[in-house]
């Protein structure tokens, strides 16, 4: 259900909340923001619907690589689930049936793109401007945009004058007929293994560029029976239950990424494993990573190997020296004539890069831009110093490679509101995290990622381009839970803003009605 616009009453609207994205992180921050009695929010939702990569990604093929059990909110379990790893659109649905269930639509509102967020040193506030016309001042700042909403467009020299249809996976155009077509899949990971299985049976030829191999594990595919739907709906602990054990079984995954030895016993199997689904031992070399098992993002699916034994799917590991109008010509100067190319090519990570056209200005003029010049860093993954009462969902150093984010946010969300609740008890205006707390714990997660699997020497999207991992949370997720449990206050700045203090000048402009 797309919604247009929806203007503001007034010039200027102030609550104590305001939240960017309304995907699993906005959604969670609202619900939770109502159960504990705050009302008085409101989410900025950049496109027409809620569900954030759940709403865009809905290419051919598109799941879920964590259970459907974890991959749910904890205070929001669902018992019919139909398999193991959800597709798409039954993660969608669950999204619009939770906004739904609490009453969230109204609160949201739609194509407001945030172009701007500027501190208000004066009053204590942040001033909000949308693309389409809002201008908010809030007390409290949520950033729950998410790291993947931002497709990554890749420079290749005659992209932009290719003649054929051109579409990103998160992009997809279903109203383009793939049959009979002479088609490029460009990228082979998270969502390339997943619709190159589903469009090769429709494709007359299909070209899989790649540039580095994954290691793809098998997916458990089986479905929910109805019976085991009706126990987990008459009996709520059973579903609980189940969750846990997803939980524990995932957090396992750990070991083998904390202790690389461990993860060269996997390589092993899976090496054997890639050489009985392909055919081709030529193929089977070029599909066998070079790289530890888990340095890069491990993949799950049943049938990225085998499409591979496919008469109409090559793969193309010579690297493309350009794109002409009509098809793609790689380093060995061979031309493919094309019609279609899909860019599998995931999506920009690094928040320095996605956020350069949106200014975020905090205390004493920072930017964002001039502040994580080096990399992007926060305390916990939350709060940076010198943004007041500005906080993080999936922020730098808590992603993950073996467990769900939806525990993660959960966590995070919970901080959030302890955080909300200080300023409010202390009755002060904002608070800064210190420092010298932002240090220790960068420092924490730069001695925690040695020795590794993700720091054993490949280039992945935890990292950014000067190769700093910035992304992964590089512990077991208990013991994030464990650090976000209590707000600890020696940690921050409490603050009343000076009631004679003047307007910040660089928020002034903010104001003035668009």
């Amino acid at each position: 259900m797309t919604q247009s616009p929806q203007p503001s009453s007034s010039p200027v609207r102030h609550v104590e909340v305001a939240i960017a994205g309304a995907g699993f992180g906005g959604i969670a921050m609202a619900i939770q923001l109502q159960k504990h009695g705050i009302h008085d929010y409101l989410i900025l939702e950049k496109k027409g619907e809620v569900g954030g990569a759940w709403r865009d990604n809905h290419y051919p093929g598109a799941a879920c690589d964590v259970q459907s059990h974890m991959y749910s909110y904890s205070f929001e379990t669902k018992a019919d689930w139909s398999k193991r790893y959800a597709p798409y659109n039954e993660i969608q649905q669950y999204i619009l049936d939770t906004v739904a269930k609490h009453g969230l639509r109204p609160k949201i509102h739609f194509n407001q793109e945030v172009v701007s967020a500027v501190f208000n040193e004066g009053t204590g506030r942040w001033v909000i401007k949308t693309a389409g016309g809002e201008t908010i001042m809030a007390r409290h700042w949520v950033l729950a945009s998410g790291p993947l909403h931002v497709p990554a467009i890749p420079d290749i020299k005659g992209l932009t004058g290719f003649q054929g249809k051109v579409m990103h996976s998160a992009e997809w155009d279903h109203g383009y007929d793939l049959r009979g077509k002479r088609v490029a899949s460009i990228g082979t990971g998270g969502s390339a293994i997943q619709y190159v299985p589903e469009i090769a049976p429709q494709v007359g030829q299909l070209h899989v560029f790649q540039r580095t191999p994954a290691w793809v594990i098998p997916r458990d595919e089986r479905r929910y029976s109805g019976l085991r739907k009706a126990m987990f709906a008459a009996l709520p602990f059973t579903r609980t239950l189940h969750r846990w054990r997803c939980y524990w079984t995932n957090e396992s995954r750990v070991w083998p990424i904390l202790n690389p030895w461990m993860a060269r016993i996997g390589e092993a199997a899976l090496k054997k494993f890639i050489a009985y689904q392909v055919k081709d031992s030529a193929l089977v070399k070029k599909l066998t990573p070079d790289y530890t098992l888990g340095c890069k993002r491990i993949l799950i699916s049943n049938k990225w190997y085998p499409a591979f034994n496919r008469p109409n799917v090559e793969l193309v590991t010579e690297g493309i020296r350009e794109i002409t109008p009509d098809g793609i010509v790689t380093s060995d100067g061979r031309k493919r004539p094309l019609d279609a190319i899909i860019l599998g090519t995931g999506f920009i990570v690094d928040p320095r890069i996605y956020m350069q056209r949106f200014e975020l200005r905090g205390l004493h003029g920072h930017t964002v831009q001039e502040d994580w010049k080096t990399s992007p860093t926060s305390y916990l993954g939350i709060t940076t110093s010198n943004y007041p009462n500005m906080y993080q969902l999936v922020g730098p150093h808590t992603g993950l490679g073996h467990n769900s984010i939806i525990f993660m946010i959960e966590a995070q969300v919970d901080y959030i509101l302890q955080c909300i609740k200080l300023v409010k008890d202390k009755g002060v205006d904002y608070l800064d995290v210190k420092p010298e707390a932002m240090t220790r714990f960068l420092g924490e997660m730069t001695q925690a990622l040695q020795g590794t699997v993700w720091n054993s020497g490949c280039k992945s999207w935890y990292q950014t381009a000067e190769g700093i991992n910035f992304a992964i949370w590089p512990k077991s997720t208990w013991r994030y839970w464990l650090a976000t449990r209590r707000v600890d206050e020696a940690d921050y700045r409490f603050v009343t803003c000076r009631p004679s203090a003047a307007l910040n000048p660089d928020a002034a402009h903010l104001l003035t009605p668009s």
